[in-house]
């Protein structure tokens, strides 16, 4: 019995070290982003559509091109949330992801960078009350190469705070067959 023990404990132990070693490799493939602390633009947050435009603006770029991760810090309230929606193609279900903005730019950052990857908005809408609105804006997102990647519309809360707006939460689906960006989202001819 001390035998299969000991033997079933160093089999245990082994295999807990090569899978710590593999989880050490991929978040070293991932890494942290570094994101310094700046200062707003006073442009990026004059307006709902300021906000929105910028906030296209700081994940674009060409292959090898860093993204304004600072930049985008300074639109989004320090609490605020991202979801995206998309289908796990799985079993078929409804998958939410929501990451703080850091936690994305962790996420998708060696990926944009590495394939060059530039979104722009296609048209949008504004719903304001006051001091808060929601902005439905459609948007096209490409690699440098030229290839669509995806064409969805994103969901923005925001708000304004005496002196600025804000992103209190994005929220985004993809197009896709039975999901159709809606005619009022698309550009005008």
């Amino acid at each position: 019995m001390t035998r299969y023990l000991a033997r079933w404990i160093g089999v245990y132990a082994v295999g807990c070290f090569s899978l710590a070693l593999s989880m050490l490799a991929q978040d070293k493939q991932k890494g942290h982003v570094e994101i310094p602390t700046i200062a707003a633009r006073p442009e990026d947050v004059s307006s709902p559509e300021a906000i929105v435009k910028a906030d296209y603006e700081t994940i674009s770029g060409g292959v090898g091109v860093p993204r304004q991760w600072a930049r985008a810090l300074t639109l989004y309230d320090p609490n605020a949330r991202q979801f995206s929606v998309y289908k796990d193609s799985k079993p078929g279900t409804l998958t939410i992801w929501n990451p703080t903005l850091r936690e994305f730019a962790d996420e998708a950052d060696g990926h944009l960078v590495s394939e060059g990857f530039v979104e722009k908005e296609l048209a949008h809408r504004i719903y304001r009350f006051g001091n808060v609105a929601t902005v439905l804006s459609s948007y096209e997102g490409k690699f440098a190469s030229g290839k669509l990647y995806s064409r969805g519309v994103n969901i923005y809360q925001v708000y304004y705070a005496g002196n600025r707006w804000w992103i209190s939460s994005t929220s985004w689906d993809a197009e896709s067959y039975i999901n159709d960006i809606p005619q009022e989202l698309l550009p005008k001819e």
